[in-house]
Order: C-alpha cells, then sequence, then structure tokens
C-alpha cells in the first residue's frame, strides 16, 4: 500500500493574482457617438418625410376604391340574402303541401308578427335564415367566429 501524500502547493509557491483593472478598448469617443445618433435620426427622418406622401397617397387610393365597390358587395350581399330567403319560402311550402290549411310566412293562419304591415320586411333570425340548410353552414356561419 502507498504512502498517503498531503496535497501542498508548487515549489515557489502559486503566482501572484491579478486584480488590476483592464479598461475595455474604446472604438468611439462620446462626441462621435452623439454625432452618429444625430447622423442617423436625420436620416431616418429624412427616408420618412420622404416615403410619408407616397404612403399617403397609396392608402388614399386604397380607402378611395373600397368606397367605390362597397356599395355593389352590399347589393350583391343583399341579393343573395334574398335568394335565400325565397329559397326558405319554397322549402317551406314544399315541406308543409300536406298540412291543411298551412299558409306559407304564417303561423297556423296567423301572421308571426302582428303589428308589422304586410309590405314591410322583418329580418329573420339566424335559425330562420339557416333552417332549410345544411348545419354545416350554420356552423361555419356562425360558430366559427366564436372560436377564433
Amino acid at each position: 500500500m502507498a504512502a498517503r501524500t498531503q496535497d501542498l502547493p508548487p515549489k515557489g509557491g502559486y503566482a501572484p493574482i491579478n486584480f488590476t483593472r483592464i479598461p475595455a478598448k474604446s472604438y468611439f469617443s462620446g462626441y462621435q457617438l452623439f454625432a452618429g445618433y444625430a447622423v442617423v435620426t436625420a436620416f431616418a427622418g429624412y427616408m420618412y418625410f420622404r416615403t410619408y406622401r407616397q404612403i399617403r397617397n397609396e392608402e388614399i387610393e386604397m380607402r378611395s376604391g373600397q368606397m367605390a365597390i362597397q356599395p355593389m358587395l352590399i347589393a350583391e350581399r343583399d341579393r343573395e340574402f334574398l335568394k335565400q330567403m325565397r329559397k326558405n319560402r319554397v322549402e317551406e311550402e314544399k315541406l308543409m303541401s300536406g298540412v291543411e290549411g298551412w299558409e306559407v310566412g304564417k303561423f297556423y293562419s296567423e301572421p308571426i308578427y302582428k303589428t308589422v304591415p304586410d309590405n314591410k320586411f322583418v329580418d329573420p333570425i339566424v335559425q330562420e335564415f339557416f333552417a332549410h340548410g345544411p348545419s354545416s353552414a350554420f356552423s361555419r356561419k356562425i360558430l366559427l367566429p366564436l372560436m377564433s
């Protein structure tokens, strides 16, 4: 068995610990940093104001295009809505053809809206609008936006 020896420092001792401050290398002085900041800010402001007019003109053109096409889109949406309402009435007529005394648009010969004149259109509730269509259309139109 080998004799145990204590771990000792090397002969002559350890080298001294260097604790003097070593400053970081300075690439720019304070004046150079402020001057660089001023140059970059001035250039960025110049580029911003140079392109601002162009961006503003493009936004005005996009807004004008949207406002020009908006009435047509609303008319198409309303047209599609009325087509679907007509399909619902035709479907109700086919579905209830075997029931005696059934009038389309009324509930057992009683008007649904008693205080509304006959020539006034009342928007249906959502379930009534999708009543004769596939349930997936109702889910896609109503429930999907709630989940996103």
